[in-house]
C-alpha cells in the first residue's frame, strides 16, 4: 500500500518535495513559514470581503 505525499514546488529549482518541507532538499531554498496570526488575518479579510459583496 502507497501513501501519496503532498508536495509542493520549490520555486528555487522548480522540482518537486514534500509539502512540510522547511528547506528545499536540492537548492537550499528556505520556504517562509506562515504564522497563525497570518492565517487568521488572511481568513477574516477573505469573509469580510464576501459580506460586503453579498450585501
Amino acid at each position: 500500500m502507497l501513501i501519496a505525499m503532498e508536495k509542493r514546488e520549490c520555486p528555487g529549482c522548480a522540482m518537486e518535495v514534500d509539502a512540510d518541507a522547511e528547506v528545499c532538499p536540492i537548492c537550499g531554498y528556505e520556504f517562509p513559514k506562515q504564522s497563525l496570526g497570518m492565517k487568521i488575518m488572511v481568513w477574516l479579510m477573505v469573509i469580510l470581503l464576501l459580506a460586503w459583496l453579498l450585501i
